[in-house]
């Protein structure tokens, strides 16, 4: 126990507030990288209920190259919830190293079917290979890396068909790859959404005008918890560990080891519903504990709409924070780790309270976008109801935003200076972040409904130096996910990290953890607690590289 709350018992030393220089930029590089990607919800004058919810995204690396690469999530034909031409297909997109793609879905064999969500990555059998698991409204698919370029639909045979719900399969929005209890295999949580029939959807209508429904109008789910056997296989657990006695109305998910025990605890961003914390016992239960800690409401009490989540230490105190996104009105709730198992709402005094309150929010990343060691906020922002300017003064598309940390626990929204592409406003849902050239700066890739996806690639013109790690576990999960990492830099200030590829809405960022560093030239000492238990320490470290470290064999 000693070991595992290592991380939190040493003194922590704040980074001073910083004064930025110069402004974070992003250019829009789609067209000319080669991702020729819309995705199609074959929206409706019915307004379907999932037709506003496509898709996610995910940033990572599935041949081993050292480069990252793009897996899109895309929508199906309505109201069959059947894939019926290519144009409804996912898309894998391969980099090619010098900031072009290359569409290579058709061979490797992960185009999928079904009325896709979102999509989550782990290597499930650690053979150092990523897979790729996509959440549908009818059709989950588990895609098994093959090495060679391709990839196998296992579902089946994994057991991962999809969770049964008074015998129909569940949708599926979110999804997360955790190592639960660590035994040094991925686990799989996946969040439902709600109990919707298309033969039995009634409409729902706002002066006159056909809209999709209020989340009310449909029951919630359970979500669901799949133990991996080891063997390829998997075990529904959600029963048995305390997961399914708790539905909702799942969005987003993220995980975190909140208290510093060891085990790595659930958070779910839910649709009209309190949000939920799965507090792991030990590796063998899960306690759901969201109004107990203070993160199931807003501090008025108030149920919002949450979308996107991500959960990582904001503050540079070693405590993973919550930071959620939501509909107008609502705000985008931050949720302060305290410490002692207790969070507090920091969304007024973080200066996020009025500059949120009328913004609409989806996909979302706590990510240090200038490398100044204080991790940045950004926002995929777009309204639900694409009819709205018929009945409000509100735009159906709406601007990526960043709120940029001013280094005092305070943000600042910084969109008016990020450069013309970033500004345009869209109909953005999933988003990830992860670095495309490996030249330290993090960019961001975002999924836009019914239209082109975008690429913004990460201009920022300053000094500031970064590492970036990619973990490999040998008694851990091969990823080295839910690894906790803390930096010291040269002058003794200390920053927390932790390995993670579920983030935002129904997407899944780059699995390598980044630090910004500022004017630091070097990182005094990384110190790693792997999830066996293991601590390694590393000193003396060259920066401004991607650094490859291997958990110790004892």
């Amino acid at each position: 126990m000693l070991a595992r709350r290592l991380l939190q018992c040493v003194p922590v030393a704040l980074l001073a507030a910083t004064s930025p220089t110069s402004p974070i930029t992003f250019d829009d590089i789609a067209d000319r990288a080669g991702v020729r990607f819309s995705s199609n919800s074959s929206p409706t004058p019915q307004k379907h209920q999932p037709e506003p919810m496509v898709g996610g995204v995910a940033i990572f690396d599935f041949d081993g190259d050292g480069y990252a690469d793009l897996y899109f999530v895309n929508g199906a034909d309505m109201p069959s919830l059947e894939k019926t031409s290519p144009q409804y297909n996912n898309r894998l997109f391969r980099n090619n190293h010098d900031l072009t793609f290359t569409d290579v879905t058709d061979k490797a064999g992960v185009a999928g079917s079904g009325y896709g969500m979102g999509v989550a990555v782990g290597d499930y059998d650690n053979d150092g290979r990523p897979d790729l698991f996509v959440t549908s409204v009818n059709a989950n698919q588990l895609f098994h890396n093959n090495g060679d370029g391709t990839f196998t639909d296992v579902t089946a045979k994994a057991g991962l068909t999809g969770g049964l719900f008074a015998g129909k399969k569940m949708w599926s929005v979110g999804a997360a790859w955790v190592d639960y209890n660590n035994d040094g295999l991925l686990d799989l949580f996946v969040a439902n959404y709600c109990q919707w029939d298309p033969n039995t959807e009634q409409p729902c209508l706002i002066n006159g005008n056909r809209v999709s429904c209020n989340p009310r109008m449909y029951k919630p789910l359970p979500n669901t918890l799949y133990r991996n056997n080891g063997d390829g296989t998997f075990t529904d657990v959600s029963a048995e560990t305390g997961i399914a006695a708790h539905p909702g109305r799942g969005m987003g998910v993220a995980v975190a080891d909140f208290d510093g025990d060891g085990f790595p605890d659930i958070f779910v961003a839910n649709d009209d519903l309190p949000n939920q914390l799965f507090h792991n016992q030990g590796g063998k239960r899960f306690e759901e504990v969201a109004d107990d800690v203070g993160v199931s409401l807003t501090e008025g009490g108030n149920v919002i709409s949450g979308m996107g989540v991500d959960f990582r230490d904001l503050f540079n105190r070693g405590l993973p924070d919550i930071w959620i996104t939501a509909m107008e009105k609502q705000t985008f709730p931050l949720f302060k780790n305290l410490g002692h198992g207790q969070f507090g709402e920091a969304t007024s005094m973080a200066g996020l309270g009025l500059a949120t309150a009328e913004m609409s929010g989806w996909s979302n990343a706590i990510v240090d976008l200038d490398n100044d060691g204080w991790k940045d906020l950004y926002v995929a922002r777009s309204n639900v109801i694409d009819n709205v300017a018929l009945f409000t003064q509100r735009q159906y598309a709406e601007s990526n935003t960043v709120f940029r940390s001013l280094g005092n626990g305070k943000f600042q929204d910084v969109t008016s200076t990020t450069g013309p592409a970033f500004q345009i406003p869209s109909v953005n849902r999933g988003a990830a972040f992860g670095d495309l050239d490996n030249d330290g700066r993090m960019d961001l890739v975002v999924n836009v409904l019914n239209g082109k996806a975008k690429v913004f690639h990460n201009t920022t013109k300053n000094e500031n130096h970064w590492v970036l790690l990619k973990l490999t576990g040998v008694k851990s999960n091969r990823m080295g996910i839910g690894a906790r990492i803390r930096l010291t830099a040269a002058d003794g200030t200390m920053q927390y990290n932790h390995v993670t590829t579920s983030t935002g809405y129904a997407s899944s960022s780059d699995p390598r953890v980044h630090f910004g560093l500022g004017a630091s030239k070097v990182a005094k000492e990384i110190q790693i607690l792997w999830p066996s238990g293991r601590t390694q320490v590393l000193r003396d470290v060259a920066v401004d590289r991607v650094m490859e470290i291997t958990e110790p064999s004892r």
